[in-house]
């Protein structure tokens, strides 16, 4: 065989290799998934696996490479000192980008491991100050604490009537974020906040508090927390004979308060970003297809993270690469992407533009948007 013949067989030889080229692309994940609020971690894990199958099934090219996307899901416990741990160790193990994290408290000291590292990271931590530290990292996938604590202060005025409101917060960056949101817009509503009561993350018994209030007798009561506490909170209101209604954010606003608090899930209103996924054929095909794959309903995020990977291919498409952050991050900063629970584009700070909030009530079990 001549030198000429085999060069251009070599070189047919690397043109195959290349439209065949394979790219192993690592996304990180960091939730909550053991503890009381594992429900909520797997929940996001879950939406955000669901949305790998598709990617990979349906095959993504970037820069003449096919991708193969995968996801490293770590446990943050929801502890801000094993979050940055987490953060740490997401970083030193080259992760494109980040889902999460989950909690307030976490996603804001984890944040700054992120942006030293230049990692693009898309969180559903709703208090406000994740965003304004003047990071260029951080693209905020769900309603900030402001758009939900509001939501719920403008709904308790508007369609409860309430005149008076008590506030129970756990003390956590999201539960206190969302609480003090609240009342600042209950207030200018004109509602009268006759007590301020705090509890913690992993408090179960609040017959103390709910005594003290119900010498107040509040319209509604607003707590700022997870379902872990507002479960139990309501079946004690219940018991204590407290008539007012309970309100919170996103925190509470799930398929296991509704489980656990079982009817007294009845007197609860809550607010969740995004429009309701029953509203739309997308968002019930997404429910289940969820349903039919982890054999469980949907808590609160888990389209957010199904949106959230999608998101973040389509801006590795656009931006042509899989490994310059840098790219990745200006894309992001400038995408207006469709996905199921909404349109996902970012102001300045990083926060969703525009993003739509839903209050729910819990039917049957499961939250139902208010009036549907």
């Amino acid at each position: 065989m001549n030198k000429t013949v085999a060069g251009l067989m070599a070189a047919a030889a690397l043109a195959s290799m290349g439209a065949h080229a394979q790219e192993v692309v690592t996304i990180g994940h960091s939730a909550p998934l053991t503890g009381p609020q594992a429900v909520n971690g797997k929940d996001n894990e879950n939406g955000a696996r669901l949305a790998v199958e598709d990617l990979n099934k349906k095959g993504v090219t970037v820069a003449g490479k096919t991708v193969t996307f995968k996801l490293d899901s770590e446990d943050d416990q929801a502890d801000p000192k094993i979050g940055v741990q987490i953060a740490q160790k997401l970083a030193d193990s080259g992760v494109v980008a980040v889902l999460g994290p989950y909690n307030s408290g976490v996603a804001i000291p984890a944040s700054r491991v992120f942006s030293t590292a230049g990692i693009p990271m898309l969180p559903v931590a709703s208090n406000p100050a994740l965003t304004t530290q003047g990071f260029k990292n951080i693209f905020r996938i769900g309603a900030s604490d402001e758009q939900l604590g509001g939501a719920m202060a403008v709904f308790a005025k508007k369609t409860l009537k309430a005149k008076t409101a008590a506030v129970i917060d756990d003390r956590t960056a999201y539960g206190q974020g969302v609480a003090e949101q609240f009342v600042n817009v209950a207030k200018a509503q004109g509602i009268q906040i006759v007590d301020n009561q705090y509890t913690n993350s992993s408090a179960t018994d609040f017959l103390g508090i709910l005594t003290t209030i119900k010498a107040k007798n509040p319209d509604v009561i607003f707590f700022g927390g997870y379902a872990a506490q507002g479960a139990p909170m309501a079946k004690q209101m219940r018991q204590r004979g407290v008539r007012a209604k309970l309100l919170g954010g996103d925190g509470i606003c799930s398929a296991d308060m509704g489980k656990v608090a079982g009817d007294a899930a009845s007197i609860v209103y809550c607010a969740q970003g995004g429009t309701s996924l029953e509203k739309t054929a997308a968002g019930r095909d997404f429910v289940k297809r969820y349903k039919d794959t982890y054999h469980t309903d949907t808590q609160v995020y888990a389209v957010s993270y199904y949106d959230g990977m999608m998101l973040l291919a389509d801006a590795m498409v656009k931006a042509g690469t899989t490994t310059d952050r840098a790219k990745l991050i200006a894309q992001l900063a400038k995408t207006d992407y469709k996905g199921i629970a909404g349109t996902y584009s970012f102001d300045a700070k990083g926060d969703l533009k525009g993003a739509p909030t839903t209050v729910y009530e819990i039917k049957d079990g499961l939250p139902v948007a208010y009036g549907q």
